[in-house]
């Protein structure tokens, strides 16, 4: 009885905290899987341009977009989330947000397949991201949404790079 208990006191606290999570999201796709970024750190949506590509940067960084007079980095979500390469689509968005981690911000863009739609997610609809073991981490996931029969892959965009990544894509943007 005492184990039953204590197991449901445990589901209880991590249903609770997910509905810290629960709001608006930005659902795209990328490499057939639909992920979903907090509505709030997405600053615009714009469709592909020409990205000049910034010699000895990370493979996961496309390169840099000028957007009405501001260097951009932008990051390929495919080739940081180690998905094989695709050619742009007319379908192909760069999606803008606003990453602040510790003392930085820095805005860039995201280079996904395509934009879906705005989906609002309940805390009763999120389940805490998998685990798949101390080698695997899956910390830049908020959590899996359950919407219709399909799962969104909720992420923590300020945790998709590491603080040592956002600092060189902040160097990127602010080098250009």
């Amino acid at each position: 009885m005492a184990l039953s208990k204590s197991v449901n006191q445990e589901q209880s606290g991590q249903e609770m905290g997910m509905s810290d999570f629960a709001g608006m999201y930005l659902t795209f796709q990328l490499g057939g899987e639909t992920y979903g970024l907090e509505i709030l750190k997405v600053q615009e949506i714009i469709g592909m341009m020409n990205v000049t590509r910034v010699p000895r940067t990370p493979s996961f960084v496309r390169g840099v977009i000028n957007l009405r007079g501001k260097v951009i980095p932008v990051v390929d979500l495919r080739m940081k989330f180690e998905l094989a390469s695709q050619e742009d689509t007319n379908r192909t968005c760069i999606i803008v947000v606003q990453v602040a981690r510790g003392n930085q911000s820095v805005t860039m863009g995201i280079l996904v397949d395509e934009v879906s739609e705005v989906l609002d997610i309940n805390g009763n609809q999120i389940e805490p991201a998998p685990k798949f073991g101390d080698n695997i981490s899956t910390d830049f996931i908020l959590g899996m949404g359950k919407v219709a029969q399909k799962v969104v892959m909720l992420l923590d965009v300020e945790k998709v790079l590491s603080g040592g990544e956002i600092a060189v894509v902040d160097q990127i943007g602010k080098d250009n």
